[in-house]
């Protein structure tokens, strides 16, 4: 038997199912990076009051998403890898965080067609999300609605505290929660602040008034 000549030939074999996965996570790294960015200014729209606009960056981000999902379905070692993991999450976070501030119901994982841990991780940005937009809401003088999205923030850390599984499984979920609890309690801090002025302005208002 010709040993060289049989690993050449098992070689090659090899080299061309290696070709077409570095080909496939090529092309998927790109969609992947797309999604991130498309994400980031849809979440950076819903801040700024512009739903139309995050609506449409949200769908293109989804598009790029499907795309890395379907080049890297025929190579399941690829699949879970952390790019498109985090793409995932970046667009479960953009809809979720949309659908928060629009007061609108939560797509599930299955309706976005994304895995149960980038789901939840991305729940968990989307509720720490939420800080940016109470604050607006907060220097507009809407203290209703900030007290409002604070109740949401707190019942998606309520949900995200049960869930505990190792990280190999919750994709570091417990980072993410972690994270989300410190900016719930600055946020709490900042409302409750905020609400105990504007009680104190009042008083002094209307015994101004009394005067």
């Amino acid at each position: 038997m010709d040993r060289g000549s049989e690993l050449a030939s098992l070689g090659q074999a090899l080299r061309v199912d290696l070709d077409a996965a570095n080909t496939a996570r090529e092309v998927a790294l790109a969609a992947c990076r797309r999604t991130i960015r498309a994400c980031g200014s849809s979440i950076r729209a819903v801040h700024l009051l512009r739903p139309e606009e995050a609506l449409r960056l949200a769908d293109e981000a989804g598009v790029s998403l499907r795309q890395a999902q379907q080049v890297l379905a025929p190579f399941p070692s690829l699949v879970g890898s952390g790019p498109l993991h985090d793409a995932a999450k970046e667009y479960a976070e953009a809809r979720l965080t949309a659908a928060m501030v629009g007061d609108e119901t939560l797509p599930s994982a299955t309706e976005l067609d994304v895995p149960a841990a980038a789901w939840l991780n991305g729940l968990a940005e989307a509720a720490s999300e939420l800080r940016r937009h109470i604050l607006d809401r907060l220097r507009a003088g809407d203290l209703s609605r900030g007290e409002r999205l604070l109740a949401v923030m707190d019942e998606a850390y309520g949900l995200l505290v049960t869930i505990d599984y190792p990280d190999a499984v919750s994709g570091g979920l417990r980072r993410t929660t972690d994270a989300l609890r410190a900016v719930l309690e600055r946020t709490r801090g900042d409302l409750t602040t905020t609400l105990l002025q504007s009680r104190l302005q009042a008083a002094i208002q209307d015994r101004t008034d009394l005067l």
